[in-house]
């Protein structure tokens, strides 16, 4: 059984990236992008479906020991785990070496006091654990076959294959450091280079000391806004600079339950927030990489925009349930591809535009096509913003007219106007001036209503939505005005857990809800971070910094974030860890900063 979601570790290298458990399993490993089929699937299963353990060895039947420490080395990916044994103490080092050739998972093992008996236990599977390889000796080295993949596993102890599965039993003494490599290579070209773990472990820490060096952002919570930075930068896949929402599939946002989606992928609205904190804390580069992902990704047909594209702007992610898998913790079906990338999401328009627009104030480079690209979007806008949507939230239900969707239309307006009057482009300025003006008067007819003082989460409707806490923060209405604090405390009346986070929307249990599925699901924290910084804009600021360190306080021992937090099972549910939870701690942590919210 695999884990709980928080006892994992993120380890990558910028284009693929694996899960490491407390005890020193590594469920989860896709080869060679973050979207290919994975090697290791027992995350979603059993030890059937792949695994690769790695720490001291235990008795037969009995359950692998934990770590009794871990930690990243400094600010880096970089993950060591050590084990106090009756024998003695043993570290292990995981990491995967940012790449120009072949991916690679490297795994050293120091000993440090004693004499550590240790095992080695790999199970290689391919085709998220249907496809069992070919493996078999190719001189010194070890390599698993099946189809286009290959997999090359080196280390310099012995090993011997049983019951399908790769092992190595050793002992380390202090001194002891002893390295073992799996490698990707398409399986019809010739094995990869012998890996090189210590030059490679050294290569690693230099490439992360280099790149948290350029972060400008030196205020409270440092460690934390720095560790949500460095998951932001794993999460980019480096030849495109496309970002994924989450490096996993069908981790469930209700365990048991069937809401379970795959992230591999990447979310306009994910990837122009993350451009947003990564722009506001020193990193133009990534800034500049996304820009012309989206230029690449939606080139030729700017128009049908898409909420989401495969991470090299494949505009085909077609859904499909994988049954050989029982999925985490039984929570049924296994999805991979994402049957939502054709939906209608208006406010995926403002949020691009947003990001251009942002881009654009801190200075990135002119590119005339992005300019060219803002105008096409509203004309298209102009044309479509009327019409309902599925939202933000992507329901699988009716199309709405929803709140967030028209404030986000507005938004891109707003941006493009804005972009008119610095010189930079030509358009009809006084036609989409007036086009600003209706729909914000529309969203404030039709989506406020009076009786509650509060925005609803779509026309016509009494559901309240966390999105709407986005109003002040986009600049539709001033955090003073009274519709705007209403919704706020409205939210908080009615969208709070037991603990003080905030629900996406109401659900409706056993029946479909607003979003067109049964089932409940957790309190979705970039929604408490958003209540975190509406507090503080109104001037609840011991408020907001009293939420935000609770919200710090849910992250696992490493740092890191899921999609949503379970208050009723006390854990941390959703794909992991998640852009779109890291991204706004970021935020959060800038605005008390500038509120001056931080006492002592």
């Amino acid at each position: 059984m695999a884990g709980r979601i928080e006892d994992y570790a993120l380890i990558g290298d910028m284009q693929t990236a694996a899960l490491v458990c407390r005890d020193g399993t590594v469920d989860w490993l896709c080869l060679p992008r973050f979207d290919s089929h994975a090697i290791f699937a027992g995350l979603l299963g059993t030890e059937e479906h792949g695994f690769w353990r790695l720490g001291p060895a235990f008795p037969e039947g009995a359950e692998p020991p934990t770590a009794d420490r871990r930690g990243y080395r400094g600010d880096s990916l970089i993950l060591e785990s050590e084990w106090d044994t009756p024998h003695g103490t043993v570290r292990v080092t995981d990491f995967m070496p940012p790449r120009d050739g072949a991916p690679q998972l490297i795994r050293i093992v120091e000993g440090v006091t004693g004499r550590v008996p240790m095992r080695s236990a790999l199970r290689m599977r391919f085709s998220y654990g249907r496809v069992v390889p070919w493996v078999h000796r190719n001189e010194a080295r070890t390599v698993a076959v099946a189809g286009p993949d290959s997999v090359w596993f080196d280390t310099s102890v012995e090993t011997y294959g049983e019951s399908l599965t790769t092992y190595a039993d050793f002992t380390v003494a202090p001194g002891d450091r002893i390295a073992f490599t799996i490698s990707w290579q398409p399986s019809h070209k010739e094995a990869p280079p012998e890996p090189e773990p210590e030059q490679s472990l050294e290569a690693t820490e230099d490439f992360w000391r280099e790149w948290v060096g350029h972060c400008t952002y030196h205020g409270p919570y440092r460690e934390a806004v720095v560790r949500s930075l460095i998951t932001l930068k794993a999460l980019t896949y480096a030849p495109t600079g496309g970002i994924v929402a989450a490096p996993t599939t069908s981790l469930p946002e209700d365990i048991g339950g069937v809401r379970n989606w795959d992230y591999r992928y990447t979310w306009l609205r994910d990837a122009a927030i993350t451009l947003s904190s990564l722009l506001r804390t020193g990193y133009r580069e990534e800034a500049r990489a996304w820009r012309e992902w989206l230029l690449r990704a939606v080139a030729g047909d700017p128009e049908n925009l898409q909420i989401m594209y495969g991470i090299a702007g494949e505009r085909e992610l077609g859904e499909a349930e994988l049954d050989w898998l029982p999925g985490y913790e039984n929570s049924a079906p296994v999805r991979v591809g994402n049957g939502a990338a054709h939906q209608l999401q208006l406010d995926v328009y403002g949020e691009v535009t947003e990001a251009l627009h942002l881009a654009h104030m801190t200075g990135l480079a002119r590119n005339d096509y992005a300019s060219l690209l803002q105008l096409k979007l509203i004309r298209y806008l102009e044309k479509h913003w009327q019409e309902p949507d599925e939202g933000i939230w992507e329901v699988r239900g009716p199309r709405r007219h929803f709140v967030h969707s028209k404030v986000m239309a507005w938004v891109a307006v707003d941006r493009t106007i804005k972009l008119m009057e610095s010189g930079d482009v030509e358009g009809p300025l006084d036609r989409w001036k007036d086009l600003r003006d209706e729909i914000h008067r529309d969203v404030c007819e039709k989506g406020y209503d009076k009786e509650r003082n509060t925005f609803t989460q779509s026309y016509g409707s009494r559901e309240l939505d966390a999105s709407l806490l986005l109003i002040p923060q986009m600049g539709f209405l001033p955090p003073d005005d009274k519709r705007v604090i209403g919704t706020i405390e409205a939210i908080q009346r009615e969208l709070s857990t037991s603990d003080g986070f905030i629900l996406r929307y109401p659900t409706d249990g056993d029946h479909a809800g607003v979003d067109g599925l049964p089932g409940d699901e957790g309190a979705f924290l970039a929604c408490s971070f958003w209540m975190a910084d509406d507090l503080a804009m109104i001037g609840r600021v011991d408020e907001a910094r009293k939420l935000f360190e609770k919200l710090l306080s849910l992250r696992n021992d490493l740092g890191l974030l899921a999609e949503e937090w379970d208050p009723r099972l006390q854990r941390q549910v959703g794909n992991f860890p998640q852009a779109f939870s890291h991204v706004p701690l970021i935020d959060t942590a800038l605005r008390l900063t500038a509120s001056g919210a931080y006492g002592g």
